[in-house]
């Protein structure tokens, strides 16, 4: 399933999760931005945003079959998990799409 060759083929499911968990993160973010509330969203906002850059790098660093990728992705289930707790907490449709997602990931990260 790699692009160019299949030396990260046994990372595929946990790149496209980190993906769509960095997809999902960022559409909650326009989205909370738009709520009446936007202001009180501030710190869950801010994790969204980590978690998907976290996501996004973790990603990369599967991409490229790096000799870290395992600590990273441990690091990158902790993140995703804080974020899905946090965007819980938001009864709206999106926010609890999104804390799907990030859960979805972390545990896709978590057993790597």
């Amino acid at each position: 399933m790699g692009v160019v060759c299949n030396c990260t083929d046994k990372y595929q499911t946990c790149i496209d999760e980190c993906n769509r968990c960095a997809q999902a993160c960022h559409e909650c973010i326009k989205l909370c931005l738009g709520e009446s509330d936007a202001s009180a969203r501030k710190d869950v906002i801010g994790q969204m945003m980590e978690c998907a850059s976290i996501c996004k790098e973790a990603a990369c660093l599967m991409s490229s079959d790096s000799k870290h990728v395992k600590k990273f992705c441990q690091l990158c289930a902790t993140v995703c998990n804080e974020c899905s707790t946090d965007c819980a907490k938001f009864k709206d449709d999106h926010c609890q799409k999104c804390a799907a997602e990030c859960k979805k990931c972390a545990d896709v990260c978590q057993s790597m």
